[in-house]
């Protein structure tokens, strides 16, 4: 049987639907975010396990110059070794028809019939290749579809300085190849990037590795610890010119999903509390307006003989109503966003399938603290409940102060009557305008902060291809050649500049922190790739010291003076102690710059390059493009303009793409923050209201009264949510950077103003939708006392 105070509830939540479901959607939209994030996490992380189990991912990989193959008994001979497997790895180009620009490729050795030990791969279309037909390979799924290749086309391949000619038997993809880039590029892409699967003797006769090879795949046994594993790996491997053994958290493709991963488990810490805090927020300042209109009604019950806990249990119903339809919408509205992720994320990395994991610990927690959130908002005000006394409360409140009005005569003076209501509102309410002000300054941070984010992935994009790199293609060599390379390709009429480098593969150590990535040396003063300042002023190149970029810097707690050591794994590998002469502002990767004659007389090596960055003739560029295809010392060209666009599809896929959610869901949070400020208002003043209009205001004048209010709130809120947004712009770029790109915080006028457009548009709407209840309203309704 419905009670008295139950039939209030569904009255009092009929009458203030439209703000009871405002705040219920800014509080789905954090259970939405917990869910939705939640089991992405989960669908990743265990599709990721699985995937890498079902097709035995090495624990380990262990590259050398060669290798024969007795070593292999001599590793799974060592403590902490399941499994091992050698294999052959190489370099290769791809000449397509129709395609100016060698592509790069990556070709390995497997063993017949796939019965492999480690880094299974799985078969999409086709079969695998035959004993005794060299001629035949498995190409990596993703990249045969960019180009539209089927089992049975042909395609050649130049590895070793030979060209070869295949015959495409099956399409495959293979957990170590997730995620997939060129060789010393970060950004995936796959039409310029592939890999070829050979039979074992195919791929000895191409590298000269009969009997040997030159990389060794490791399962460790259960309970083994990697470290000492990869130590021991390191010293037996030595002789044979090994470049260091790493683990999984250092594989390329790995290495970026688990970033991603940890990203979003982050995330999903980190932002639905923002969404609950305010929905909190504003459930305060509803409740508590509400027991303040109600205190006369609340002290008649009172006198009646309900106890304040039968009062207080009454307006914690009400909360929780509100707290629970909101968190069951963002339940629903999280699993419809997360399987919509999931098409995304299939896009982004290279499962065979990801299918959405509803996480019921997310669907707990997200319910749990939506409830919490909204017992903590509505804690406060429940206090006044138990203070009031029956008599006191039946009582109408004690007038405001209006002492102080006198020093406002003279500026009110020459304001009309409805005009110096607006204003007595602000002087005698402080504290509950101070509210609506804080709240709507909350929408206008988040509008700021969005629009920023989106300001800074085009100017990522811009500073990356336009000011830090301006060339037109770079050249990737075999392996570090003489300089005099560089003579041979300025030669060309079409070439018109040419500017060497030299990428080492190092591992930088500071104290226990540490980073597997390369050095990149540059001239001294370069000009087609530059390394910045803040102010975009080119830093000149060192001989003694690394110039780092900052999230490098960050990564390693580096500071400009502070050494570091650098463990170079290439040619007689020396351990080297720099110092950090200049941190750098790049927006692509994490890498590390030193001067080309410095690096190379370090190393012992000098005049040597690994590639180069050109300046081109545009109308004479597909001439250079077919000129370097067959040059046999190149081992890829990369266009800039096709960096750029895959640059594009990374930054607007994975997490990237999260921003246009979080962009949909501040505009949401901004306009119900500013329509339940405007809700408030009318439903504390609809009484006064209906009264102006009984002594004669008409309804322009009555609805100016109360939206003359919003609108100041709103414009006083303007300023402050922008000096708000600014520090959160800070906090969300940290939040989207990662080692792939960083994204930088820019400020334009054009952001704060369209941030201010946001509010004062969901202010004119909201305003708009309160004046037509006003103009609704039943006067003799409106005054009478609620029951």
């Amino acid at each position: 049987m419905v009670g008295p105070l139950d039939r209030k509830l569904i009255r009092d939540l009929w009458r203030m639907k439209g703000q009871a479901v405002a705040i219920a959607v800014v509080m789905a939209l954090g259970v939405m975010m917990q869910v939705m994030m939640s089991g992405l996490v989960s669908s990743l992380d265990e599709t990721r396990r699985g995937y890498y189990e079902r097709y035995r991912l090495a624990d380990i990989v262990a590259p050398v110059t060669r290798a024969p193959n007795h070593v292999l008994h001599q590793i799974a001979a060592l403590p902490g070794v399941g499994a091992v497997e050698g294999r052959v790895s190489g370099a290769a180009l791809i000449d397509l028809a129709g395609q100016a620009v060698p592509l790069q490729a990556q070709a390995l050795s497997l063993p017949y019939e796939g019965d492999t030990a480690l880094n299974a791969i799985r078969l999409e279309a086709g079969r695998l290749f035959e004993r005794g037909r060299p001629d035949e390979a498995v190409l990596l799924d993703s990249f045969a579809a960019a180009h539209g290749l089927r089992p049975g086309d042909t395609l050649s391949a130049t590895m070793n300085g030979a060209l070869r000619a295949f015959r495409i038997t099956g399409l495959a993809r293979a957990p170590e190849f997730l995620y997939t880039a060129a060789p010393g590029e970060m950004v995936p892409d796959d039409s310029r990037f592939g890999v070829l699967w050979l039979s074992p003797a195919t791929m000895e006769a191409a590298f000269d590795m009969d009997g040997a090879f030159n990389q060794a795949l490791v399962g460790l046994a259960r309970g083994a610890e990697e470290a000492p594993v990869i130590d021991a790996i390191d010293r037996l491997l030595d002789r044979y010119g090994a470049t260091g053994a790493f683990g999984r958290e250092d594989m390329f493709s790995n290495r970026f999903v688990s970033e991603e991963i940890d990203g979003l488990r982050d995330s999903a810490r980190a932002i639905p509390p923002i969404f609950m805090a305010v929905a909190a927020f504003l459930l305060n300042i509803v409740i508590a307006r509400m027991v303040q209109a109600e205190r006369e009604e609340i002290g008649l019950l009172k006198a009646f003989g309900y106890r304040s806990g039968e009062i207080g249990l009454h307006y914690l119903k009400l909360v929780l109503a509100i707290a629970l339809l909101g968190a069951l919408l963002g339940c629903l509205l999280g699993v419809a966003a997360g399987r919509g992720m999931v098409g995304l994320y299939l896009q982004f990395f290279k499962f065979p399938f990801l299918v959405f994991r509803l996480e019921p610990a997310a669907f707990a927690i997200g319910i749990a603290v939506s409830v919490l959130a909204a017992t903590a908002g509505g804690a406060i005000v429940l206090r006044r409940i138990f203070a009031l006394d029956p008599a006191e409360a039946m009582r109408p409140p004690a007038p405001a102060d209006y002492a102080s009005a006198g020093r406002w005569r003279g500026l009110t003076a020459w304001l009309d009557q409805p005009s110096r209501m607006v204003l007595r509102r602000f002087t005698r309410t402080p504290f509950r305008m101070a509210g609506a002000i804080i709240g709507i300054t909350c929408g206008m941070a988040l509008s700021v902060g969005m629009i920023t984010i989106h300001a800074g992935f085009a100017h990522a994009i811009e500073l990356s291809f336009e000011v830090m790199d301006r060339s037109e293609a770079q050249v990737t060599f075999t392996h570090a050649v003489s300089d005099k390379v560089l003579f041979e390709l300025q030669s060309h009429p079409s070439i018109t500049r040419v500017e060497g480098r030299r990428d080492v593969p190092v591992i930088l150590r500071n104290g226990r922190q540490s980073h597997r990535g390369s050095i990149t040396a540059l001239p001294h003063d370069p000009v087609l790739y530059r390394a910045l300042t803040p102010g975009l002023a080119p830093i000149p190149m060192r001989d003694e010291g690394l110039v780092l970029s900052r999230a490098l810097a960050n990564k390693l707690d580096l500071a400009v003076g502070q050494s570091l050591t650098v463990e170079v794994r290439e040619g007689a590998q020396p351990v080297l102690d720099l110092p950090v002469a200049a941190i750098s502002d790049t927006v692509l990767g994490a890498p590390a710059y030193m001067a080309l004659d410095g690096l190379n007389r370090a190393l012992g090596e000098p005049g040597r390059v690994s590639g180069a960055a050109l300046l081109l003739d545009e109308a004479e560029a597909a001439a250079v493009y077919v000129w370097l295809k067959d040059l046999p010392t190149v081992a890829g060209v990369s266009l800039k303009h096709e960096q750029r666009v895959a640059f594009e599809e990374l930054m607007d896929q994975g997490a990237g793409w999260t921003r246009f959610i979080m962009s949909a869901i501040a505009f949401v949070i901004t306009f119900g923050i500013v329509y339940n400020a405007a809700r408030i208002a009318l439903a504390e003043r609809l009484r006064d209201l209906a009264s102006l209009r009984v002594i004669g205001f008409s309804r322009g004048e009555a609805a100016y009264v109360l939206l003359g209010e919003l609108g100041i709130v709103t414009l006083l809120a303007l300023p402050l949510g922008a000096a708000l947004g600014a520090g959160l712009s800070h906090l969300l770029a940290a939040a989207y950077s990662s080692e792939i790109y960083t994204i930088p915080v820019v400020f334009h006028a054009t952001t704060f103003g369209s941030a201010a457009l946001v509010v004062i548009g969901g202010a004119l709407v909201s305003g708009l939708l309160v004046k037509r209840d006003v103009d609704r309203a039943d006067l003799v309704t409106a005054l009478k006392t609620r029951d």
